[in-house]
């Protein structure tokens, strides 16, 4: 059986683990925010979508570790260039228009941060997704009284 088959090589557990349960933490805060504002998604699809962001992080970074050669390109930033565009697609779907408005755009840019939040937390860069959770969270609340007439009920 090959070395790291089931353990990191790249970095330890403990920072795994610390880097996987940010990616769910933070964009908990988040979904929450959306859940309680009854927003048209709930607090699950943030914390999904950025575990599985960060889970990417975490796999290119331990192939590049893994695999060498002039052959293999791992380009980090190809992977996260996919991953933030398919979150794209899944935060369309929270959006919907009635009447002259556009509903749930803030549910989907919240949706796509969240992807963002799991990819900084793949890569380790904790205290930044933390200022992006505070940022994304500084926003929703400060604008609610100005967005009423756009929430989805």
């Amino acid at each position: 059986m090959e070395v790291g088959t089931f353990s990191p090589i790249h970095i330890s557990w403990a920072e795994a683990l610390l880097r996987i349960g940010a990616s769910v933490f933070m964009p908990l805060l988040i979904g929450i925010d959306r859940f309680l504002r009854r927003k048209p998604i709930d607090f699950r699809p943030f914390m999904i979508v950025a575990l599985a962001a960060c889970s990417l992080s975490l796999t290119i970074m331990e192939l590049a570790a893994r695999v060498s050669g002039p052959d293999v390109d791992l380009g980090l930033s190809r992977v996260f260039s996919g991953v933030i565009t398919g979150i794209g697609f899944l935060g369309a779907g929270a959006m919907f228009r009635e009447d002259s408005y556009v509903k749930g755009a803030g549910s989907a840019a919240s949706i796509w941060a969240a992807g963002a939040i799991g990819l900084i937390c793949g890569v380790g860069l904790l205290w930044l997704a933390a200022l992006l959770t505070i940022g994304v969270l500084a926003v929703l609340t400060v604008s609610a009284p100005f967005t009423g007439k756009y929430d989805a009920e």
